[in-house]
């Protein structure tokens, strides 16, 4: 893999651990406790802190500031300008950094454009949350998630297609759909998507 590249304008403050293939833009600050894998990107004005854990292959594109208590796992996806948080209840005059909450978003997860994430949920892998989406509750693994709150509109695949599935299926019944672009296979039982074979 290529070495680690960082732009003169960016900061990468001593002790911080980037793997190979890394892409580092302008003005982004990465604190000095930050983890992250290799073959990120990191676009320009982006801040990680430095409780943060970030696996392979992410990208975080512009304006993005990853705060304390958010882990991203390999693949996942921040569109620009999209917003983490960490206390759930902040006030200026009232320091509540013992009370960060954790924010978990797995593998694979899309994180559209100007979204915000409020802390202390998971978002599952692969799901996908629209842009401009605010999302307050725990996303399942293929979901795809709208609106403001965010909502449960369908189901996307891997590739990012969405699935020809409803939202919701008989705890015994078994409804499949395949991605219309890699011919994956989906299976709907209840409320969750897994993939059966791809």
């Amino acid at each position: 893999m290529a070495a680690t590249t960082i732009h003169p304008s960016a900061i990468v403050d001593e002790g911080a651990q980037l793997g190979d293939g890394c892409r580092v833009w302008h003005f982004v600050h990465i604190c000095a406790k930050a983890r992250i894998g290799r073959g990120c990107s990191f676009g320009q004005n982006v801040f990680v802190g430095n409780d943060v854990l970030i696996g392979d292959n992410v990208k975080v594109q512009n304006n993005v500031s990853i705060y304390d208590a958010v882990t991203l796992e390999d693949d996942v996806f921040c569109g620009p300008s999209m917003v983490f948080t960490n206390v759930y209840n902040p006030r200026a005059a009232v320091t509540r950094k013992d009370e960060y909450r954790r924010t978990l978003v797995k593998r694979g997860a899309t994180l559209g454009a100007n979204c915000t994430v409020v802390c202390g949920i998971t978002v599952g892998e692969y799901a996908f949350v629209g842009a401009g989406a605010v999302v307050n509750r725990d996303v399942p693994p293929f979901a795809l998630m709208v609106g403001v709150p965010a909502r449960h509109a369908g189901w996307m695949s891997r590739f990012g297609e969405r699935l020809a599935l409803p939202l919701r299926g008989e705890a015994e019944a078994q409804i499949e759909a395949v991605c219309p672009h890699t011919g994956d296979r989906y299976r709907l039982r209840g409320e969750r998507v897994e993939l059966v074979a791809g």
